[in-house]
C-alpha cells in the first residue's frame, strides 16, 4: 500500500514491493540518500507501471510466500518485463522451491535454482546465520556488478543459499559456495544486503537504477 510518506508529485524512479518484510524502509532510504524517488506499494497497476522494481525479504520463505500469495503478487510477480531485483530472502523467493526449516515451499519459479541449508559439518562447526562481511568471487561480466571486484565486500545475513549454476552471476563461500547473486533475463537476485554494505552496496543499487 502507498503511505502518505511515500506521495511523491514527480514520477517514481522505482517501486519496493510491500511484501510487509522489515527491511523495506532500510532499503528505501538507501536508495533516497543515491538521489532517487522511491515508492513503497503492493498495488499491481502501480507496480506494472513502475520502471524498476526491488523485492525485499527477510525471514522465513513459507511465511513470505503466504503474504505473497494472499496480495495475489505470485501470480504477477513472473509476468513484469521491467528490471527487478530480489535482495536476500527476496532472491530465493525469484527460485523454484525453499527447503527453509525441513518445509519444501513452492516459490516464484523465475529463476531454475533451488535454496537448501549452508553445509555445516561437524568439522567446519560454522557459526550460524552467516552473518557478517564477504567479499564475492568469479564475478560474471553484468551490468549490475560494473565497477565491482573481489576487493568489495558485502553484508550477509542468512543460513540457506543457492548452489552455483547457470544463472548464477557471483559465488561466495561459507562453508560451500553459492550463488551470491542470480540472474534471468530481467530478474536479478542478490543474496547479500546491498543497503546494509556500505560504498559497494550503494555502487550495486546504482548500477540496477541506472545500468540494467
Amino acid at each position: 500500500m502507498i503511505t502518505d510518506s511515500d506521495i511523491n508529485t514527480s514520477t517514481p524512479d522505482a517501486l519496493i514491493i510491500d511484501t510487509g518484510c522489515a527491511n523495506i524502509n532500510s532499503l528505501k532510504f538507501a536508495l533516497q540518500r543515491l538521489g532517487y524517488n522511491i515508492v513503497v506499494s503492493d498495488d499491481h497497476d502501480a507496480i506494472k507501471a513502475a520502471k524498476k522494481v526491488f523485492l525485499p525479504g527477510v525471514g522465513a520463505a513459507a511465511y513470505a510466500m503466504a503474504g505473497i500469495k494472499q496480495k495475489r503478487l505470485d501470480a504477477l510477480v513472473p509476468t513484469l518485463s521491467q528490471p527487478l531485483l530480489g535482495i536476500c530472502l527476496g532472491m530465493q523467493l525469484l527460485t523454484n522451491q525453499s527447503t527453509e526449516n525441513e518445509q519444501a515451499t513452492d516459490c516464484l519459479g523465475i529463476i531454475d535454482s533451488q535454496i537448501n541449508a549452508i553445509e555445516n559439518t561437524t568439522e567446519q562447526a560454522l557459526r550460524m546465520p552467516h552473518m557478517g562481511w564477504n567479499n564475492l568471487g568469479s564475478i560474471a561480466n553484468s551490468p549490475l556488478f560494473t565497477g565491482i571486484t573481489e576487493q568489495d565486500y558485502f553484508y550477509f545475513v542468512h543460513s540457506y543459499c543457492a548452489p552455483v549454476g547457470d544463472t548464477t552471476l557471483a559465488q561466495c563461500h561459507y562453508g560451500q559456495t553459492f550463488s551470491a547473486s542470480l540472474v534471468r533475463d530481467n530478474f536479478y537476485g542478490v543474496q547479500f544486503h546491498p543497503e546494509r554494505s556500505g560504498k559497494s552496496g550503494a555502487k550495486l543499487l546504482k548500477n540496477f537504477m541506472e545500468n540494467c
